[in-house]
């Protein structure tokens, strides 16, 4: 038999539910030893509260996994989404190449135009690395450990000097966590990308950044001299602190046809190329050639199918599990499945290409078919997927960003299951206050009644 109130609640309603309702919280009467037949009778007494418990429990399970589920599904139409972006347009049957090894890969997509472009990489993004003075030993003590707050920001260097931009992080180091390890870990939980790293005299603090010359990082430290001394560090007077910077914080810098281009990431979107994206790997010139490529059709027509086929598996697997029979996945599919009966010039024009549905819905690829349809009319079978929005792709893209949009019914829904969880969060709220008013009443009137031998009512306790 259970010993106190908090175990008895748990006993009743499961652990897992206990915790969730507070009934564990501290009080004499929680922790208070009850004989075998005073915890009896309050097991007793509350045992018809159990299906008002259940009900609320599988309520909040229940909206729980649909909120998960709702964002498997939105994950799963971005991914999707994001292949039929990048072969509308001219993405389908174009293809580009560097002149220069080491120096970026490029893939066409939307608006690809053909064409040889000069770029010339100056310099690659990286991000800022520092490091602190070695210590013999990773929990070493740091400081006086008087309560001392480390504020990071993050920002760029100006002819002003140093600008921060957003919010600063602020922790708090004492006696308590005044190591490396202990710093390590704090600045860790406020989302600092932060460690203790081993070298050959011993360890340090090393702090990183992310890409980009607006992700400098500055540490103030105020409340101990000597944290100060160790570990602080300001861009605009390096020397000053006991940080030091290994790397950088640098914008990738590079021309393209003359003009000057920046870049926080190593990744270059279609704007520096129309329709072209550029992956940085290294420094040099080299000319950038987007040419027309029957070749690509059909590898893109099956990137395109494969794509089409798994988000089909991941929305059926959604609707046998985390969304079964629910209105908004339905709606989903439905719609993405009628866009692809329909085809974008006609069903039939798909399947003259070698582009049929089985009898599950799934894409299936004649490659034979489709070889030759693209010799004898690339254009024509390019167009079934990419032409000015009335493609295949060009529609499904569309339908996917209206779908899952700010203003999409994948959003509607996860607001409104959102406010329901926040209903269910109050409901369980004032029932956990007020099982743990009548678990406390109960044990200490059947108590009372135990060692008095009485038969006093609950009235009489609570008056």
């Amino acid at each position: 038999m259970n010993s106190n109130t908090g175990n008895l609640l748990s006993s009743l309603y499961g652990t897992s539910t206990a915790g969730a309702y507070g009934y564990g919280s501290t009080g004499a009467s929680t922790s208070t030893t009850l004989s075998p037949a005073v915890a009896a009778r309050v097991q007793q007494a509350l045992q018809g509260q159990k299906g008002n418990i259940d009900k609320l429990n599988a309520d909040v399970a229940s909206d729980q996994t649909r909120l998960s589920g709702l964002g498997q599904l939105q994950s799963a139409l971005a991914a999707f989404g994001s292949l039929a972006e990048g072969i509308s347009g001219a993405g389908l049957a174009t293809s580009a190449t560097s002149s220069t090894k080491g120096v970026l890969t490029a893939a066409t997509g939307t608006g690809a135009q053909a064409g040889t472009y000069k770029v010339d990489v100056r310099q690659l993004a990286q991000n800022q690395i520092l490091n602190s003075a070695t210590q013999p030993l990773a929990d070493t003590k740091i400081g006086t450990g008087s309560p001392a707050t480390v504020k990071i920001e993050i920002g760029s260097m100006t002819a002003d000097g140093f600008k921060a931009g957003g919010a600063a992080k602020s922790i708090t180091i004492d006696s308590s966590n005044n190591t490396l390890d202990g710093i390590a870990k704090a600045l860790k939980g406020a989302g600092v990308d932060a460690a203790v790293v081993k070298g050959e005299g011993g360890y340090s603090l090393q702090v990183k950044g992310k890409d980009g010359a607006a992700q400098a990082i500055r540490i103030g430290v105020t409340g101990d001299a000597s944290l100060k001394a160790a570990i602080g560090y300001d861009p605009a007077a390096p020397e000053a602190g006991g940080m030091k910077q290994a790397q950088a914080a640098q914008d990738a810098l590079l021309t393209v046809n003359g003009k000057e281009v920046a870049s926080a990431s190593n990744t270059i979107a279609a704007g520096a190329i129309a329709g072209t994206s550029l992956t940085l790997t290294g420094t040099g010139a080299t000319d950038v050639t987007v040419s027309q490529d029957s070749s690509q059709i059909g590898k893109n027509v099956a990137a395109f199918v494969k794509g089409y086929n798994e988000l089909s598996t991941r929305l059926a697997t959604l609707q046998a599990g985390a969304l079964k029979g629910d209105a908004t996945l339905t709606q989903v599919s439905n719609q993405l499945a009628q866009l692809v009966k329909m085809g974008g010039s006609g069903a039939n024009a798909l399947a003259d290409a070698g582009v049929t549905q089985d009898a599950k819905g799934q894409l299936v690829v004649d490659e034979k078919k489709l070889n030759a349809a693209i010799a004898a009319d690339p254009s024509a079978v390019s167009k079934l997927f990419t032409n000015e929005g009335r493609g295949i792709a060009d529609k499904l893209d569309k339908k996917i960003d209206a779908l899952s949009g700010d203003g999409g019914a994948i959003a509607r829904s996860r607001k409104q299951v959102t406010r329901e969880l926040d209903v269910l969060a109050d409901r369980k709220e004032q029932l956990s206050k007020s099982l743990t008013v009548q678990a406390r009443a109960l044990a200490q009137l059947y108590t009372m009644q135990e060692q008095s031998g009485g038969t006093g009512s609950l009235l009489d306790l609570l008056g």
